[in-house]
């Protein structure tokens, strides 16, 4: 490997002892690196380029290049929304209270949106990272990503998240989880098509 120097006639300074000093700028200028010289350095040889058209991006509304992609970005989104959603809903519980102290109505305020807004955050996200995660491994095993796989995973998901609070419960959560996903899917659909 050959590194191209460029040693410019530059003056340079001496200090007490008679030794050259120079700067970073004198000592910058006088290295030449191409980006061949930089890869080699760095042992990365040829930059390889993804190509987005190998990797199987499904189509949609909303497009994605795969299970990692929908985990990360549907709980992500889910739970901000979620956080959204508890946060205005303890606001509002917070403004009916009837105190008479500007600091009581604030802390009354500030503890019914701490109360809420984590709370229905961390569910929403739980339920989103377990859907995309079984939407994701009922994918693999039937080769396919389709409307069946939405809904089962969202009447699995419904069935573990209150399997603790008894059978009925669970049927309950699970046959909501599994509408709010098969909405979720048509809503998705219809706007891809008529976008």
């Amino acid at each position: 490997m050959s590194v191209t120097n460029n040693y410019n006639e530059q003056s340079t300074t001496t200090d007490q002892y008679g030794h050259d000093r120079m700067d970073v700028t004198d000592f910058l200028g006088r290295v030449n690196l191409n980006s061949a010289q930089i890869r080699e350095i760095a042992g990365l040889g040829a930059v390889d380029y993804i190509k987005l058209d190998e990797q199987g991006i499904t189509p949609g509304a909303l497009p994605s290049r795969g299970v990692m992609d929908d985990l990360c970005y549907g709980t992500g989104t889910t739970y901000l929304a979620g956080l959204t959603f508890g946060g205005i809903w303890g606001l509002t519980e917070g403004l009916r209270g009837q105190t008479p102290n500007f600091k009581l109505r604030l802390n009354t305020i500030l503890n019914s949106v701490t109360r809420r807004g984590p709370f229905i955050g961390n569910s929403c996200g739980i339920l989103a990272m377990g859907y995309n995660g079984i939407n994701g491994i009922i994918g693999s095993m039937r080769g396919k990503h389709d409307s069946i796989n939405n809904v089962m995973s969202g009447a699995l998901i419904g069935a573990i998240f209150k399997s603790t609070a008894g059978i009925r419960a669970a049927t309950t959560a699970s046959a909501i989880c599994a509408a709010t996903a098969g909405t979720w899917t048509l809503a998705k659909q219809y706007f891809f098509r008529h976008k």
